[in-house]
Parts: structure tokens; C-alpha cells; sequence
């Protein structure tokens, strides 16, 4: 596991701090609640407090789900995963060259993984974290794959 699997997404970054948001409302309101009035109060911050950690247990769960999902990937051949010449049509070759020649760059392997990905509407976020590559490098494969076909204008 690479620390970016460990790091929150931003809508789970959202849903966690609105969680510890209410969480802090609530001691201030119980706080300056009459004692009369208290265990109204008290009984709708249960309430809430149970629908938060309903939240975090949807995250939880979310994660665990996204983590057990299987990628779509060719069976591997004789010299690891192989694509076909019409399944990497378009893929940005010259685009990609740079990101081969880099420190620490992806396999191609992994590009193609990603390209197919792409091809299949992920998004770059998506790709990068499943495969870690670089999101720079998922950006620019999913760009090139969303980009209107010129040949095809017909």
C-alpha cells in the first residue's frame, strides 16, 4: 500500500470533517442548553451523532469495496499483459515518451493499463491511485482519451 492509498479523498476529506464539525456542535450546544431542555437535546445529538458515524461507516465501507474491485486487464501473455493494435489505437505515444525517460517513470505496461482504463471512462484520479503511476501521467491518458477523433468526423 503507497502512502496516497493511505490519504483521505477529498470527498471523504469532507465528509469526515463535517462529521468532527458536528461532533463539536454538539458539546457546545448541550453545553449551553437549560437544564430543563437537556434531554431533548440530548436525544436529537444521539440522533445526529449516530448519522455521523453512519457517514464514517459509509466511507469505511466505500473504500473497502473500491479496494476489492478487480481491474479490467488483458490476460497476461508470454511476455506479461498484451494489447491488441486496435485496442491502443490513439494512444498518445509522443506524449507519453517524456514520462518514460523521467526518474522513477511507469512501465509501459502500466500506461497501457491506463490508456485502456482511460478508454473506458475512468477518471485520472481513478487510474492513478489503482495503478500508481503518476497523476500527471493518468491526466494526460485520459485527456488524449476523451479528445474528438479527427477521422472520424463523418
Amino acid at each position: 500500500m503507497t502512502t496516497s492509498q493511505l490519504l483521505p479523498r477529498p470527498g471523504e476529506a469532507a465528509a469526515l470533517v463535517t462529521v468532527l464539525g458536528l461532533l463539536v456542535l454538539e458539546e457546545i450546544a448541550l453545553g449551553m442548553a437549560e437544564e430543563e431542555h437537556r434531554p431533548v437535546i440530548g436525544g436529537i445529538l444521539i440522533g445526529a451523532s449516530c448519522s455521523g458515524l453512519l457517514m464514517v461507516g459509509a466511507v469505511l465501507f466505500s473504500r473497502w469495496l473500491d479496494a476489492r474491485r478487480p481491474l479490467p486487464l488483458p490476460p497476461p501473455g508470454p511476455n506479461g499483459r498484451e494489447y491488441s493494435a486496435r485496442a491502443l489505437e490513439g494512444f498518445p505515444m509522443e506524449a507519453v515518451r517524456p514520462l518514460l525517460l523521467s526518474e522513477q517513470a511507469p512501465q509501459l505496461g502500466q500506461l497501457y493499463s491506463a490508456w485502456m482504463l482511460a478508454r473506458a471512462g475512468r477518471t485520472a484520479s481513478w487510474i492513478s491511485r489503482r495503478l500508481d503511476i503518476p497523476l500527471a501521467a493518468a491526466q494526460l491518458l485520459v485527456d488524449a482519451a476523451r479528445a474528438p477523433k479527427l477521422d472520424q468526423r463523418r
